[in-house]
């Protein structure tokens, strides 16, 4: 498939970008060999690199790399739930949360808080690669897709 005349744009801004800045550094082939393996990442490891970046604190890659080493030497069973809700949760919801978490992985839970008034109500839970999504939205979201598929079928 053919890249069109913006996005072929966009795509020489980013890679010039990316080159000039490693070239400034002295480690343009250091880079590009990461680079090759970014491709593989994750959205949530990009959006943690992203969130790193913004903090603008040189050291806290350095130290999230150190505590990511301790964990894996201890093994640690620990696993990092995230939890989306459209209003912050009170501390019977947490409990709730934990619980349910702790049901679902049999490990102990570190809950990740986040608040995204566009889900308009519910919950989504996200841990290990899976999503469970019972959001207000996604709901409508399937009632939109079953209404219109109904009306496809009647017509």
């Amino acid at each position: 498939m053919q890249a069109s005349r913006s996005e072929r744009r966009k795509i020489e801004q980013y890679s010039r970008a990316l080159l000039d800045a490693a070239k400034s550094e002295g480690r343009a082939n250091a880079d590009l060999v990461q680079l090759r393996h970014a491709v593989k990442f994750s959205p949530e490891v990009l959006e943690v690199l992203a969130s790193l970046q913004a903090e603008d604190d040189p050291q806290l890659v350095s130290k999230v790399y150190e505590q990511i080493q301790s964990l894996v030497a201890a093994d640690d069973s620990t696993v990092m739930v995230t939890v989306t809700t459209a209003v912050e949760m009170d501390d019977g919801l947490r409990e709730k949360v934990l619980m349910k978490a702790r049901e679902l992985f049999d490990a102990a839970i570190y809950l990740v808080e986040r608040v995204d008034p566009g889900i308009l109500g519910g919950i989504i839970l996200e841990a290990r690669g899976q999503r469970y999504d019972a959001s207000v939205h996604a709901h409508l979201a399937n009632i939109h897709k079953s209404l219109a598929s109904a009306s496809i079928l009647e017509a």
